[in-house]
């Protein structure tokens, strides 16, 4: 089964580097039509040139693809619609979106100011936000998309100096998680990966640099796994007309791909009439940490009905 994009136009946002760039070499070189789109800045979000997403649409053209630049910042609504309404009037349609783009401003947590906080989580949720509500429409009227949120593991597990991009990328899986259950009724499937690979934010150096440094660096990088050409293949299969998946979280690290998931544990269930105390959850935490048996709701409705299923089969058992 060869992944085709022919006739489809997928976004890929923060394309200038790293894990975006090859996410939109590599839907160049199975014929979509690429809007790469990248604002040129530093890691930490500061300063603007168009040269990293005009370097990338030189590479896909030179390929013999089809690809053209977009300069707007996904932190800005307006941009966002800005970017939907050229992707439009260049191809006429917005078959998927890749939300790729972000920022760095790491602080330990007393450490973590406004002017560290704001721009990060703007850049990645806000940013997958506003231009998830600007793609929605033309994709509801086609009865067709696709979403891949990029989050992170920092967002499930987290990390130290990260509360900004932990939360950002928390709140991605959130956000993924409507835009899945809302979108099935129109053709719309969303899911997210959470990839570790060598890029600009991680210390590698930028695609334009040529230097022997530089290419030594990428080249130690594909040999140990850690190349974003090491994530890809998920991302692009999630795009693809092939994905039958929605509402779904996918790892990606050193060529390991796996569904990332959250479960709710049997737990214990309280007796009798009257809620119980504090001191009685304590004596059940063994029971209430129990993994040995879980499920994983479709939804929040979905849980309750779960949790009132085994509440109510206790009851009916007279509590055996």
């Amino acid at each position: 089964m060869d992944l085709l994009f022919d006739d489809r136009v997928v976004i890929v946002t923060g394309a200038g580097n790293g894990l975006g760039r090859e996410h939109a070499l590599e839907f160049g070189r199975r014929g979509a039509k690429v809007v790469v789109n990248d604002v040129g800045g530093a890691t930490d979000g500061s300063g603007t040139s168009t040269r990293a997403a005009d370097f990338v649409v030189d590479e896909i053209r030179s390929g013999g693809g089809n690809a053209i630049a977009s300069y707007e910042s996904v932190a800005d609504d307006a941009a966002c619609q800005r970017l939907a309404d050229q992707t439009m009037d260049a191809f006429g349609r917005i078959d998927a979106v890749v939300h790729n783009a972000g920022i760095l401003r790491n602080a330990r947590f007393e450490d973590m100011s406004d002017h560290r906080w704001f721009p990060v989580v703007e850049t990645h949720l806000f940013g997958a936000f506003f231009l998830t509500r600007a793609v929605w429409p033309r994709m509801v009227e086609a009865g067709y998309g696709r979403f891949v949120f990029t989050s992170s593991a920092s967002g499930v597990w987290g990390r130290v100096e990260g509360a900004n991009y932990g939360a950002a990328k928390a709140g991605i899986v959130g956000l993924c998680n409507v835009v899945a259950l809302e979108g099935a009724d129109h053709g719309i499937l969303a899911n997210a990966v959470m990839p570790v690979a060598s890029t600009r934010l991680a210390g590698a150096p930028e695609a334009t640099d040529a230097s022997d440094a530089a290419i030594a660096f990428r080249a130690a990088a594909d040999e140990n796994r850690m190349a974003p050409q090491w994530v890809t293949p998920i991302v692009v299969y999630l795009a693809s007309d092939a994905c039958d998946r929605t509402h779904r979280y996918y790892s990606a690290v050193r060529g390991r791909f796996a569904e990332v998931f959250v479960g709710v544990a049997d737990g214990w269930i309280a007796a009798g009439r009257n809620s119980p105390s504090a001191e009685t959850v304590a004596e059940h935490l063994g029971e209430i940490e129990d993994r040995s048996r879980f499920a994983v709701p479709n939804d929040t409705f979905h849980e309750v009905q779960l949790a009132s299923a085994r509440v109510d089969s206790r009851t009916a058992t007279g509590g055996r």
